[in-house]
């Protein structure tokens, strides 16, 4: 009883806070409040004098547009930090954000999701910029098993839940039962692999150099892997694409179609299939049954892709279903994590001490 009136006191004094820290977006989950932010993972640097510029959004429009001295930068690669100073700047911008309201006299704690698949180095630098940034302590949860939170799925009883989260940089497959990850696959195919095979696409087919906004934003609005039924040609969803002719050097507009981007995106999903049913292969056969019945749930970005659920049904011979809202699956699970973190305190990542070098 005094430990609880104790955590309520503490808890008064800071803002707790979870991060989807995903290569493509930053989402951020304030505890009692819910989703507050959602930006994009990209910081401009001035190379010049090494100073930060902009943040998310206002970044973002800078990506491809920039003189020599000022950089966009993505800090993150498939989910994990590859420039250390660029993310602890960007957490310290989004962990302000979400303290804007108000002062606490506590620094926040913070659970951040990461990809199942990386190292304990990987996990350590996680823990080291976030607590650069001004996090009191850090808890860290693997994505899919926030995703599964977020979709409320029963992750603590004896029974198989197999969820397929499809990010920017990862797509990660798991199965979880009793509160733990039986089976996992991270594959560093996702949103930003499929962008650059739209981009490939363009400059092989029609000789065309795009930017990476210009594949995404062609993603986004006509975008899809698998049709139900033949579609007839006034169908097909079609839009323009402006970009540079690689032959003549000049500037080109072309009319790209649905067909074209699912020609394009086609091996990346394969690959996709290919690990999911890897991960039917090894999963224990009780577990399996209880997928059957279940299905698998599909979240992150990837899943709004016209047809990739049937796609999945097809091709695993088990139903396939997209859960609602399926972008802020791992911030809403992580937020879940974050108002019981004593009910769910067996789902958060443990981090082996690393010994030093001898």
């Amino acid at each position: 009883m005094l430990k609880d009136y104790f955590n309520k006191f503490v808890s008064g004094l800071s803002q707790d806070i979870a991060i989807d820290l995903g290569t493509a977006n930053c989402l951020v989950y304030v505890k009692g409040r819910g989703i507050i932010l959602s930006e994009p993972s990209v910081v401009a640097v001035n190379k010049k004098t090494n100073q930060v510029l902009a943040i998310g959004r206002e970044a973002e429009k800078m990506v491809g547009r920039t003189p020599g001295h000022i950089v966009a930068i993505k800090p993150l690669v498939s989910g994990v930090i590859s420039d250390f100073e660029v993310t602890e700047q960007m957490l310290r911008y989004l962990i302000q954000r979400a303290q804007s309201e108000k002062m606490y006299l506590l620094k926040p704690r913070v659970i951040v999701g990461i990809p199942s698949g990386v190292t304990e180095v990987e996990k350590k630098a996680v823990i080291d910029a976030t607590k650069s940034a001004g996090a009191r302590e850090v808890f860290l949860i693997d994505e899919p098993m926030a995703a599964a939170i977020g979709a409320r799925m029963p992750i603590h009883e004896p029974a198989g839940n197999f969820m397929v989260d499809v990010g920017g940089g990862t797509t990660e497959v798991a199965v979880i039962s009793l509160g733990g990850i039986v089976v996992a696959k991270s594959l560093r195919i996702a949103g930003n692999k499929l962008n650059q095979d739209i981009i490939n696409y363009s400059q092989e087919k029609y000789k065309l150099l795009i930017g990476e906004r210009t594949a995404e934003r062609v993603k986004i609005g006509i975008g899809v892997v698998y049709f139900d039924k033949e579609p007839n040609k006034n169908e097909i969803k079609q839009i323009p694409i402006r970009g540079r002719n690689l032959v003549t050097g000049l500037p080109e507009e072309v009319v790209i179609s649905q067909m074209d981007i699912k020609k394009a995106m086609e091996r990346s999903i394969n690959q996709i299939i290919a690990e999911i049913k890897n991960t039917i292969e090894i999963t224990p056969p009780e577990l399996l049954s209880d997928i059957m019945k279940k299905g698998i749930c599909l979240a992150g970005g990837g899943a709004l892709l016209r047809g990739f659920d049937s796609y999945i049904t097809k091709e695993t011979k088990m139903p396939c279903c997209i859960m609602e809202d399926p972008m802020t699956a791992v911030a809403r699970g992580a937020g879940l994590v974050l108002e019981n973190l004593d009910e769910y305190h067996d789902v958060l990542v443990e981090i082996e001490e690393l010994q030093p070098p001898k």
